[in-house]
């Protein structure tokens, strides 16, 4: 795991940090659409991610907001702030894609924040891009209208998977916009009529990320 560490950090943390998240540390291989963490859930370790994306959502009542995406050599602010603070985790989180991640424990962040000042630059640098990515999702909700949000969510989606492509349904862009099937359907028709984007059954290719 210290080689995999190295390879992703380097230049990041420290020799030491590293090798002290990999005797720590525990590698887990997930699959893809696994159910990281729950609001409400107790948090015993924090993820960084080695490679793949999660994706991070709020929820209020029955319903579920995208906040924002966990790529490689990212981690979780959210679920930072909790395990610090020793609270119960506010999001959900779901993977986007068949994805490795180191799980640290709790103890162990807060004694690298005291010990590697690579890990405390690492810890608010986190904060501020999950900050700043969740503004963007607040400005999305309130200004945008929905067929310039879902162009967004598209478009964010297809970045993260690294490809122009994305398989997905139109149930699950309704559930991770809060909207109904029928609103997407109406909203994918006038994205593809103005080649925006192709579709296809299940999938969705992005247009500007074609080869020109």
């Amino acid at each position: 795991m210290q080689e995999l560490l190295q390879e992703r950090f380097e230049g990041i943390f420290e020799d030491n940090l590293i090798k002290d998240i990999a005797d720590a540390g525990q590698v887990r291989r997930i699959p893809k659409d696994f159910p990281m963490m729950s609001v409400g859930e107790p948090l015993t370790h924090m993820p960084l991610v080695l490679d793949g994306a999660i994706r991070v959502m709020s929820e209020e009542g029955e319903s579920e907001y995208l906040l924002y995406y966990l790529e490689t050599g990212d981690s979780c602010a959210m679920t930072m702030s909790c395990c610090l603070g020793g609270k119960r985790s506010h999001v959900n989180a779901v993977t986007e894609q068949d994805t490795t991640v180191v799980m640290v424990p709790v103890a162990k962040m807060e004694e690298w924040l005291i010990k590697y000042r690579s890990w405390r630059a690492f810890v608010f640098e986190s904060y501020d891009n999950r900050l700043t990515e969740m503004r963007k999702a607040v400005d999305a909700l309130a200004f945008h209208n929905l067929e310039e949000r879902l162009y967004l969510y598209l478009r964010d989606k297809a970045m993260v998977l690294g490809g122009a492509e994305i398989e997905i349904t139109h149930s699950q862009i309704a559930n991770d916009l809060n909207t109904s099937r029928v609103v997407v359907s109406r909203l994918m028709k006038k994205l593809s009529g103005s080649q925006k984007i192709e579709t296809g059954r299940n999938r969705v290719i992005i247009s500007e990320f074609l080869p020109k």
